[in-house]
């Protein structure tokens, strides 16, 4: 089917004015599409499934800056940090301990969004506040915590997606003043991605929009 150029290009071009990074969603889609938007320049791609995304990273461009955006299971992390670019859904301390030792045996520093969970629904991940603002973020000499990331409850209620997403800006700024260091607040899909950079954020994952619906036949 391939990439909607011009929906791209007007997406593309309102966030880069906005200094907002664009994460195309590239999972279930085919090499051929990555590579579509690759040579439109495009360099920030995130992915959902550890083994698509490693056989994805071995056939394309090197200088891809690859994201995980999915759920991170512990004993799969190795398989990704030799060449990971972000990791955005840090759910876990038992996680990011893992993360770590992965990342001193590759020589690496990698770079983590710690997913916080402000949707209604049980099925999403992540840290609630109180964890959140007890949690040492420097622990880690191999893991370097950039920011925040988090998903809104799968609605068309927009006032509840915007209230949603006004917390964890709120969160993501009292967590910054005591540590400075963070950049980062990843929240918007291509359902609400408007809404969250109202909001305040600087990072959006975005991928129907961009490659059409997904197939989840061969998952």
């Amino acid at each position: 089917m391939g990439i909607n150029k011009e929906k791209y290009q007007q997406i593309n071009e309102e966030l880069r004015l906005s200094k907002i990074t664009l994460v195309a969603v590239s999972k279930t889609k085919p090499i051929d599409d990555i590579l579509e938007l690759y040579n439109l320049g495009h360099r920030d791609f995130g992915e959902n499934y550890v083994q698509e995304l490693v056989e994805k990273a071995e056939e394309l461009p090197k200088d891809i800056r690859w994201h995980f955006i999915g759920h991170l299971q512990s004993n799969k992390v190795k398989l990704i940090t030799s060449f990971i670019y972000l990791l955005h859904g840090i759910d876990s301390l038992k996680l990011l301990k893992e993360i770590d030792k992965q990342a001193e045996k590759n020589k690496r520093v990698i770079d983590c969004l710690l997913q916080v969970h402000i949707a209604q629904e049980e099925t999403k991940f992540g840290f609630d506040e109180a964890e959140l603002l007890s949690l040492e973020l420097k622990q880690f000499a191999n893991v370097r915590i950039k920011g925040l990331m988090g998903m809104a409850s799968l609605t068309d209620d927009t006032n509840k997606i915007r209230i949603e997403f006004k917390s964890l800006k709120t969160l993501f700024e009292k967590l910054k003043t005591q540590n400075p260091e963070l950049t980062t607040l990843s929240m918007g899909m291509s359902a609400d991605y408007k809404i969250a950079i109202e909001e305040g954020s600087n990072m959006v994952r975005i991928g129907s929009l961009l490659f059409g619906e997904r197939n989840y036949e061969s998952k």
